[in-house]
């Protein structure tokens, strides 16, 4: 299974979630369908039939979206060696702010077994295909690296969301970065790195402070971990003219360049 036909599925369902959460059980095993849609409406999918949606779905077969992640799956299975996974092509809530915000009305989620893209009628097939890219080198990063994700450290999840956004510039191109990447200077990022999440690079994923420092909540610079991470990746890449496809399975710490020296300042402070 690919590229799941979820343009016949909101057709028929006139776009309601909760049947469209109801055909996603089999994918969610012991999760009710209601437990699927608070997941996936946490994650930006649209909440209730929005007028006008089914028109919306209409032009994205005309544009032959579904198509067009066919073959980006393709391509990138080909070039990083990747698992095939369903992938599921739903419309974002229209009415929720950030993500109209900060992500022109889309977002994606990932797990190491299937992928979800929730789009907007303003997603271009450029910026469908960015947010694969992203989207799906999460999976071949979590099918690929030693840990399991009820491991991973606040230093796996910025790296992480780094490759990720480091693909899209290597396979689409820096036109289609998230915001988030060029929001702050060189020198705040090393800044953010050493004096906020360095010292906080060991915490579990599930720990309190952990989406806190991720997502720069409360007092922290928003998008924090995110736009950190994208630079700690960048910088490796750079410095040792690497790919993402030569380092998807390389520890965090190295991407880091967390040293010994770096471990021995944390313990210090």
């Amino acid at each position: 299974m690919t590229v799941v036909q979820t343009d016949r599925w909101l057709l028929r369902t006139k776009n309601q979630p909760l049947q469209i959460c109801e055909k996603l059980k089999p994918s969610f095993k012991g999760y009710s369908t209601e437990a699927i849609y608070e997941l996936l409406t946490s994650y930006g999918m649209f909440r209730k039939p929005i007028k006008g949606y089914l028109n919306h779905v209409k032009s994205w077969q005309e544009r032959q979206f579904w198509k067009v992640i066919h073959k980006e799956l393709n391509k990138l299975r080909q070039k990083w060696n990747g698992p095939d996974v369903p992938i599921y092509i739903l419309p974002s809530d229209p009415f929720n702010r950030q993500l109209l915000m900060h992500h022109n009305g889309k977002s994606g989620l990932a797990f190491r077994d299937q992928i979800f893209l929730f789009i907007s009628p303003k997603t271009t097939e450029q910026e469908l295909a960015a947010l694969f890219t992203h989207e799906y080198n999460h999976v071949c990063r979590l099918s690929k690296y030693v840990k399991k994700e009820y491991e991973y450290t606040l230093l796996d999840t910025i790296i992480l969301e780094g490759l990720a956004e480091n693909a899209v510039r290597e396979q689409i191109g820096e036109s289609y970065l998230a915001s988030w990447t060029d929001i702050y200077s060189s020198h705040q990022l090393k800044k953010y790195w050493k004096d906020i999440l360095l010292p906080a690079s060991t915490i579990p994923i599930d720990h309190p402070k952990h989406d806190v420092l991720l997502y720069g909540l409360r007092l922290y610079p928003k998008m924090l971990g995110y736009a950190v991470g994208y630079h700690l990746v960048h910088q490796y890449l750079t410095s040792n003219n690497l790919t993402i496809k030569d380092i998807i399975n390389q520890q965090s710490e190295t991407i880091a360049q967390f040293t010994t020296d770096n471990k021995k300042k944390q313990t210090e402070n």
